[in-house]
């Protein structure tokens, strides 16, 4: 299997996560030196400049702070989502090629002699359950709490991955009108565990000693089905990923 990942989107957001990191420290700091200072000197607490300040650098602190975890969430943390899908694929066909981190909101799409799929990733650790296209997670208020700090809330995984398959659509209609893309959710952390109760759209693990599986899923689908030929995939590159 081919992987074409955009790296310079990977580079480019890793460093902004960095940056915000220490930007998020640096106003925190900053927040607490002035908070110190109105309360050593009580004449700094009547000044308006001080009052502003005060009043701005914490608050604009914890956004950085939540934007940087977030961010870092995305980018930096681990398993890295394209690894995990390329070390989970391993023995698939030569004929696929999976693209990673160009055709946003579709964070990965897989061209495999099965199909083309339009695959959104979780890095979540926890417990959910999936009924249909409804989303629980499992652990009460306190763990509510902690992934609300964490910026790691699972959102709307099933919405997210048909708006994705949506969008590759679109994309691809110009050049292989037939072909379907079709959806899937994939969870890249070994220590996730899923409740599946007839999930709208396939959801799956990247390990391929979990169950189900993303490459026995696909490895269980007709290869007969609606694909994309070697000229269309080149077509589809040249518009989409080289460009």
């Amino acid at each position: 299997m081919r992987t074409e990942i955009n790296e310079r989107l990977v580079r480019r957001n890793r460093r902004i996560a960095q940056w915000l990191f220490f930007a998020s420290f640096g106003i925190l700091i900053g927040a607490f030196f002035l908070t110190n200072q109105q309360a050593l000197n009580p004449a700094a607490s009547t000044d308006t400049l001080m009052l502003l300040l005060s009043s701005l650098v914490l608050p604009l602190g914890l956004v950085a702070t939540l934007v940087s975890v977030r961010m870092t969430n995305l980018w930096i943390r681990k398993p890295r989502p394209e690894t995990a899908l390329r070390e989970g694929l391993k023995g698939l066909s030569n004929r696929s090629v999976l693209y990673s981190y160009y055709h946003s909101p579709a964070q990965h799409v897989l061209v495999c002699p099965q199909g083309v799929f339009a695959i959104v990733t979780r890095f979540q650790d926890g417990t959910f359950t999936v009924q249909g296209d409804r989303w629980i997670t499992h652990g009460g208020l306190f763990n509510s709490l902690l992934r609300l700090l964490r910026q790691d809330g699972i959102g709307d995984p099933s919405h997210d991955a048909l708006r994705a398959a949506q969008h590759v659509q679109k994309l691809l209609t110009p050049l292989a009108p037939t072909v379907e893309v079709k959806p899937l959710i994939v969870f890249v952390d070994p220590r996730a565990r899923l409740i599946l109760q007839s999930p709208l759209v396939p959801t799956l693990y990247a390990h391929p000693k979990q169950q189900p599986n993303l490459k026995d899923y696909l490895r269980d689908l007709p290869r007969e089905g609606s694909t994309l030929t070697p000229e269309q995939v080149r077509a589809f590159e040249a518009a989409t990923v080289r460009g």
